[in-house]
């Protein structure tokens, strides 16, 4: 078996473990449930290494989490990553001083914050998050993490939606890295 054969039956045994769940959390939605492969402890710890391996070798100083599901794996890619980890979340959850930019949704705007002594200007950020859908919440992390003087050195999902075209709203200078595709 080859590498690339390899990693493609890693992907299908990922894929198949994503569990879909109709008409959640409103009708007409299809939700991808990840909590099928933080149960398993063998499909964690591989998740956990694929998430990662793109990103060895680059200076991440900090991995940048969105609430909630990006917290599940992002504290483990920063740990494999000798990194620090930064939770963005959404307002009036984080305790000290914070940063926050506003942000389209399909049915509204939303924000996101972060504490502004997270990060220093200079300092490298790899933005993740459990899925990316039409890309407006990793946007918006960019912008906070760059307001803050941050540089965005990667983007991180365990699956991208492709039908949503979410990477195109992305710098397409900057990596990009899901495990899955559905």
């Amino acid at each position: 078996m080859s590498l690339n054969d390899a990693k493609q039956s890693l992907n299908k045994i990922l894929k198949e473990a994503v569990r879909s769940v109709s008409d959640f959390p409103k009708p007409g939605i299809v939700y991808k449930d990840i909590t099928p492969l933080l149960n398993d402890k063998y499909l964690l710890e591989l998740t956990s290494r694929l998430l990662a391996e793109p990103f060895r070798g680059y200076r991440v100083d900090y991995v940048a989490g969105l609430e909630s599901r990006g917290f599940l794996f992002g504290t483990n890619l920063a740990q494999d990553l000798h990194a620090g980890f930064i939770p963005i979340r959404k307002p009036n959850k984080l305790p000290a001083e914070t940063e926050s930019v506003e942000y389209e949704l399909e049915y509204g705007t939303d924000i996101l914050e972060m504490h502004k002594d997270s990060i220093q200007p200079g300092d490298n950020v790899l933005i993740h998050d459990d899925l990316i859908a039409t890309g407006g919440s990793a946007l918006a992390a960019t912008r906070l993490v760059e307001k803050l003087g941050g540089n965005i050195i990667g983007y991180s999902f365990v699956m991208e939606i492709e039908a949503l075209n979410g990477v195109e709203n992305l710098d397409q200078t900057i990596p990009f890295h899901a495990i899955l595709s559905v």
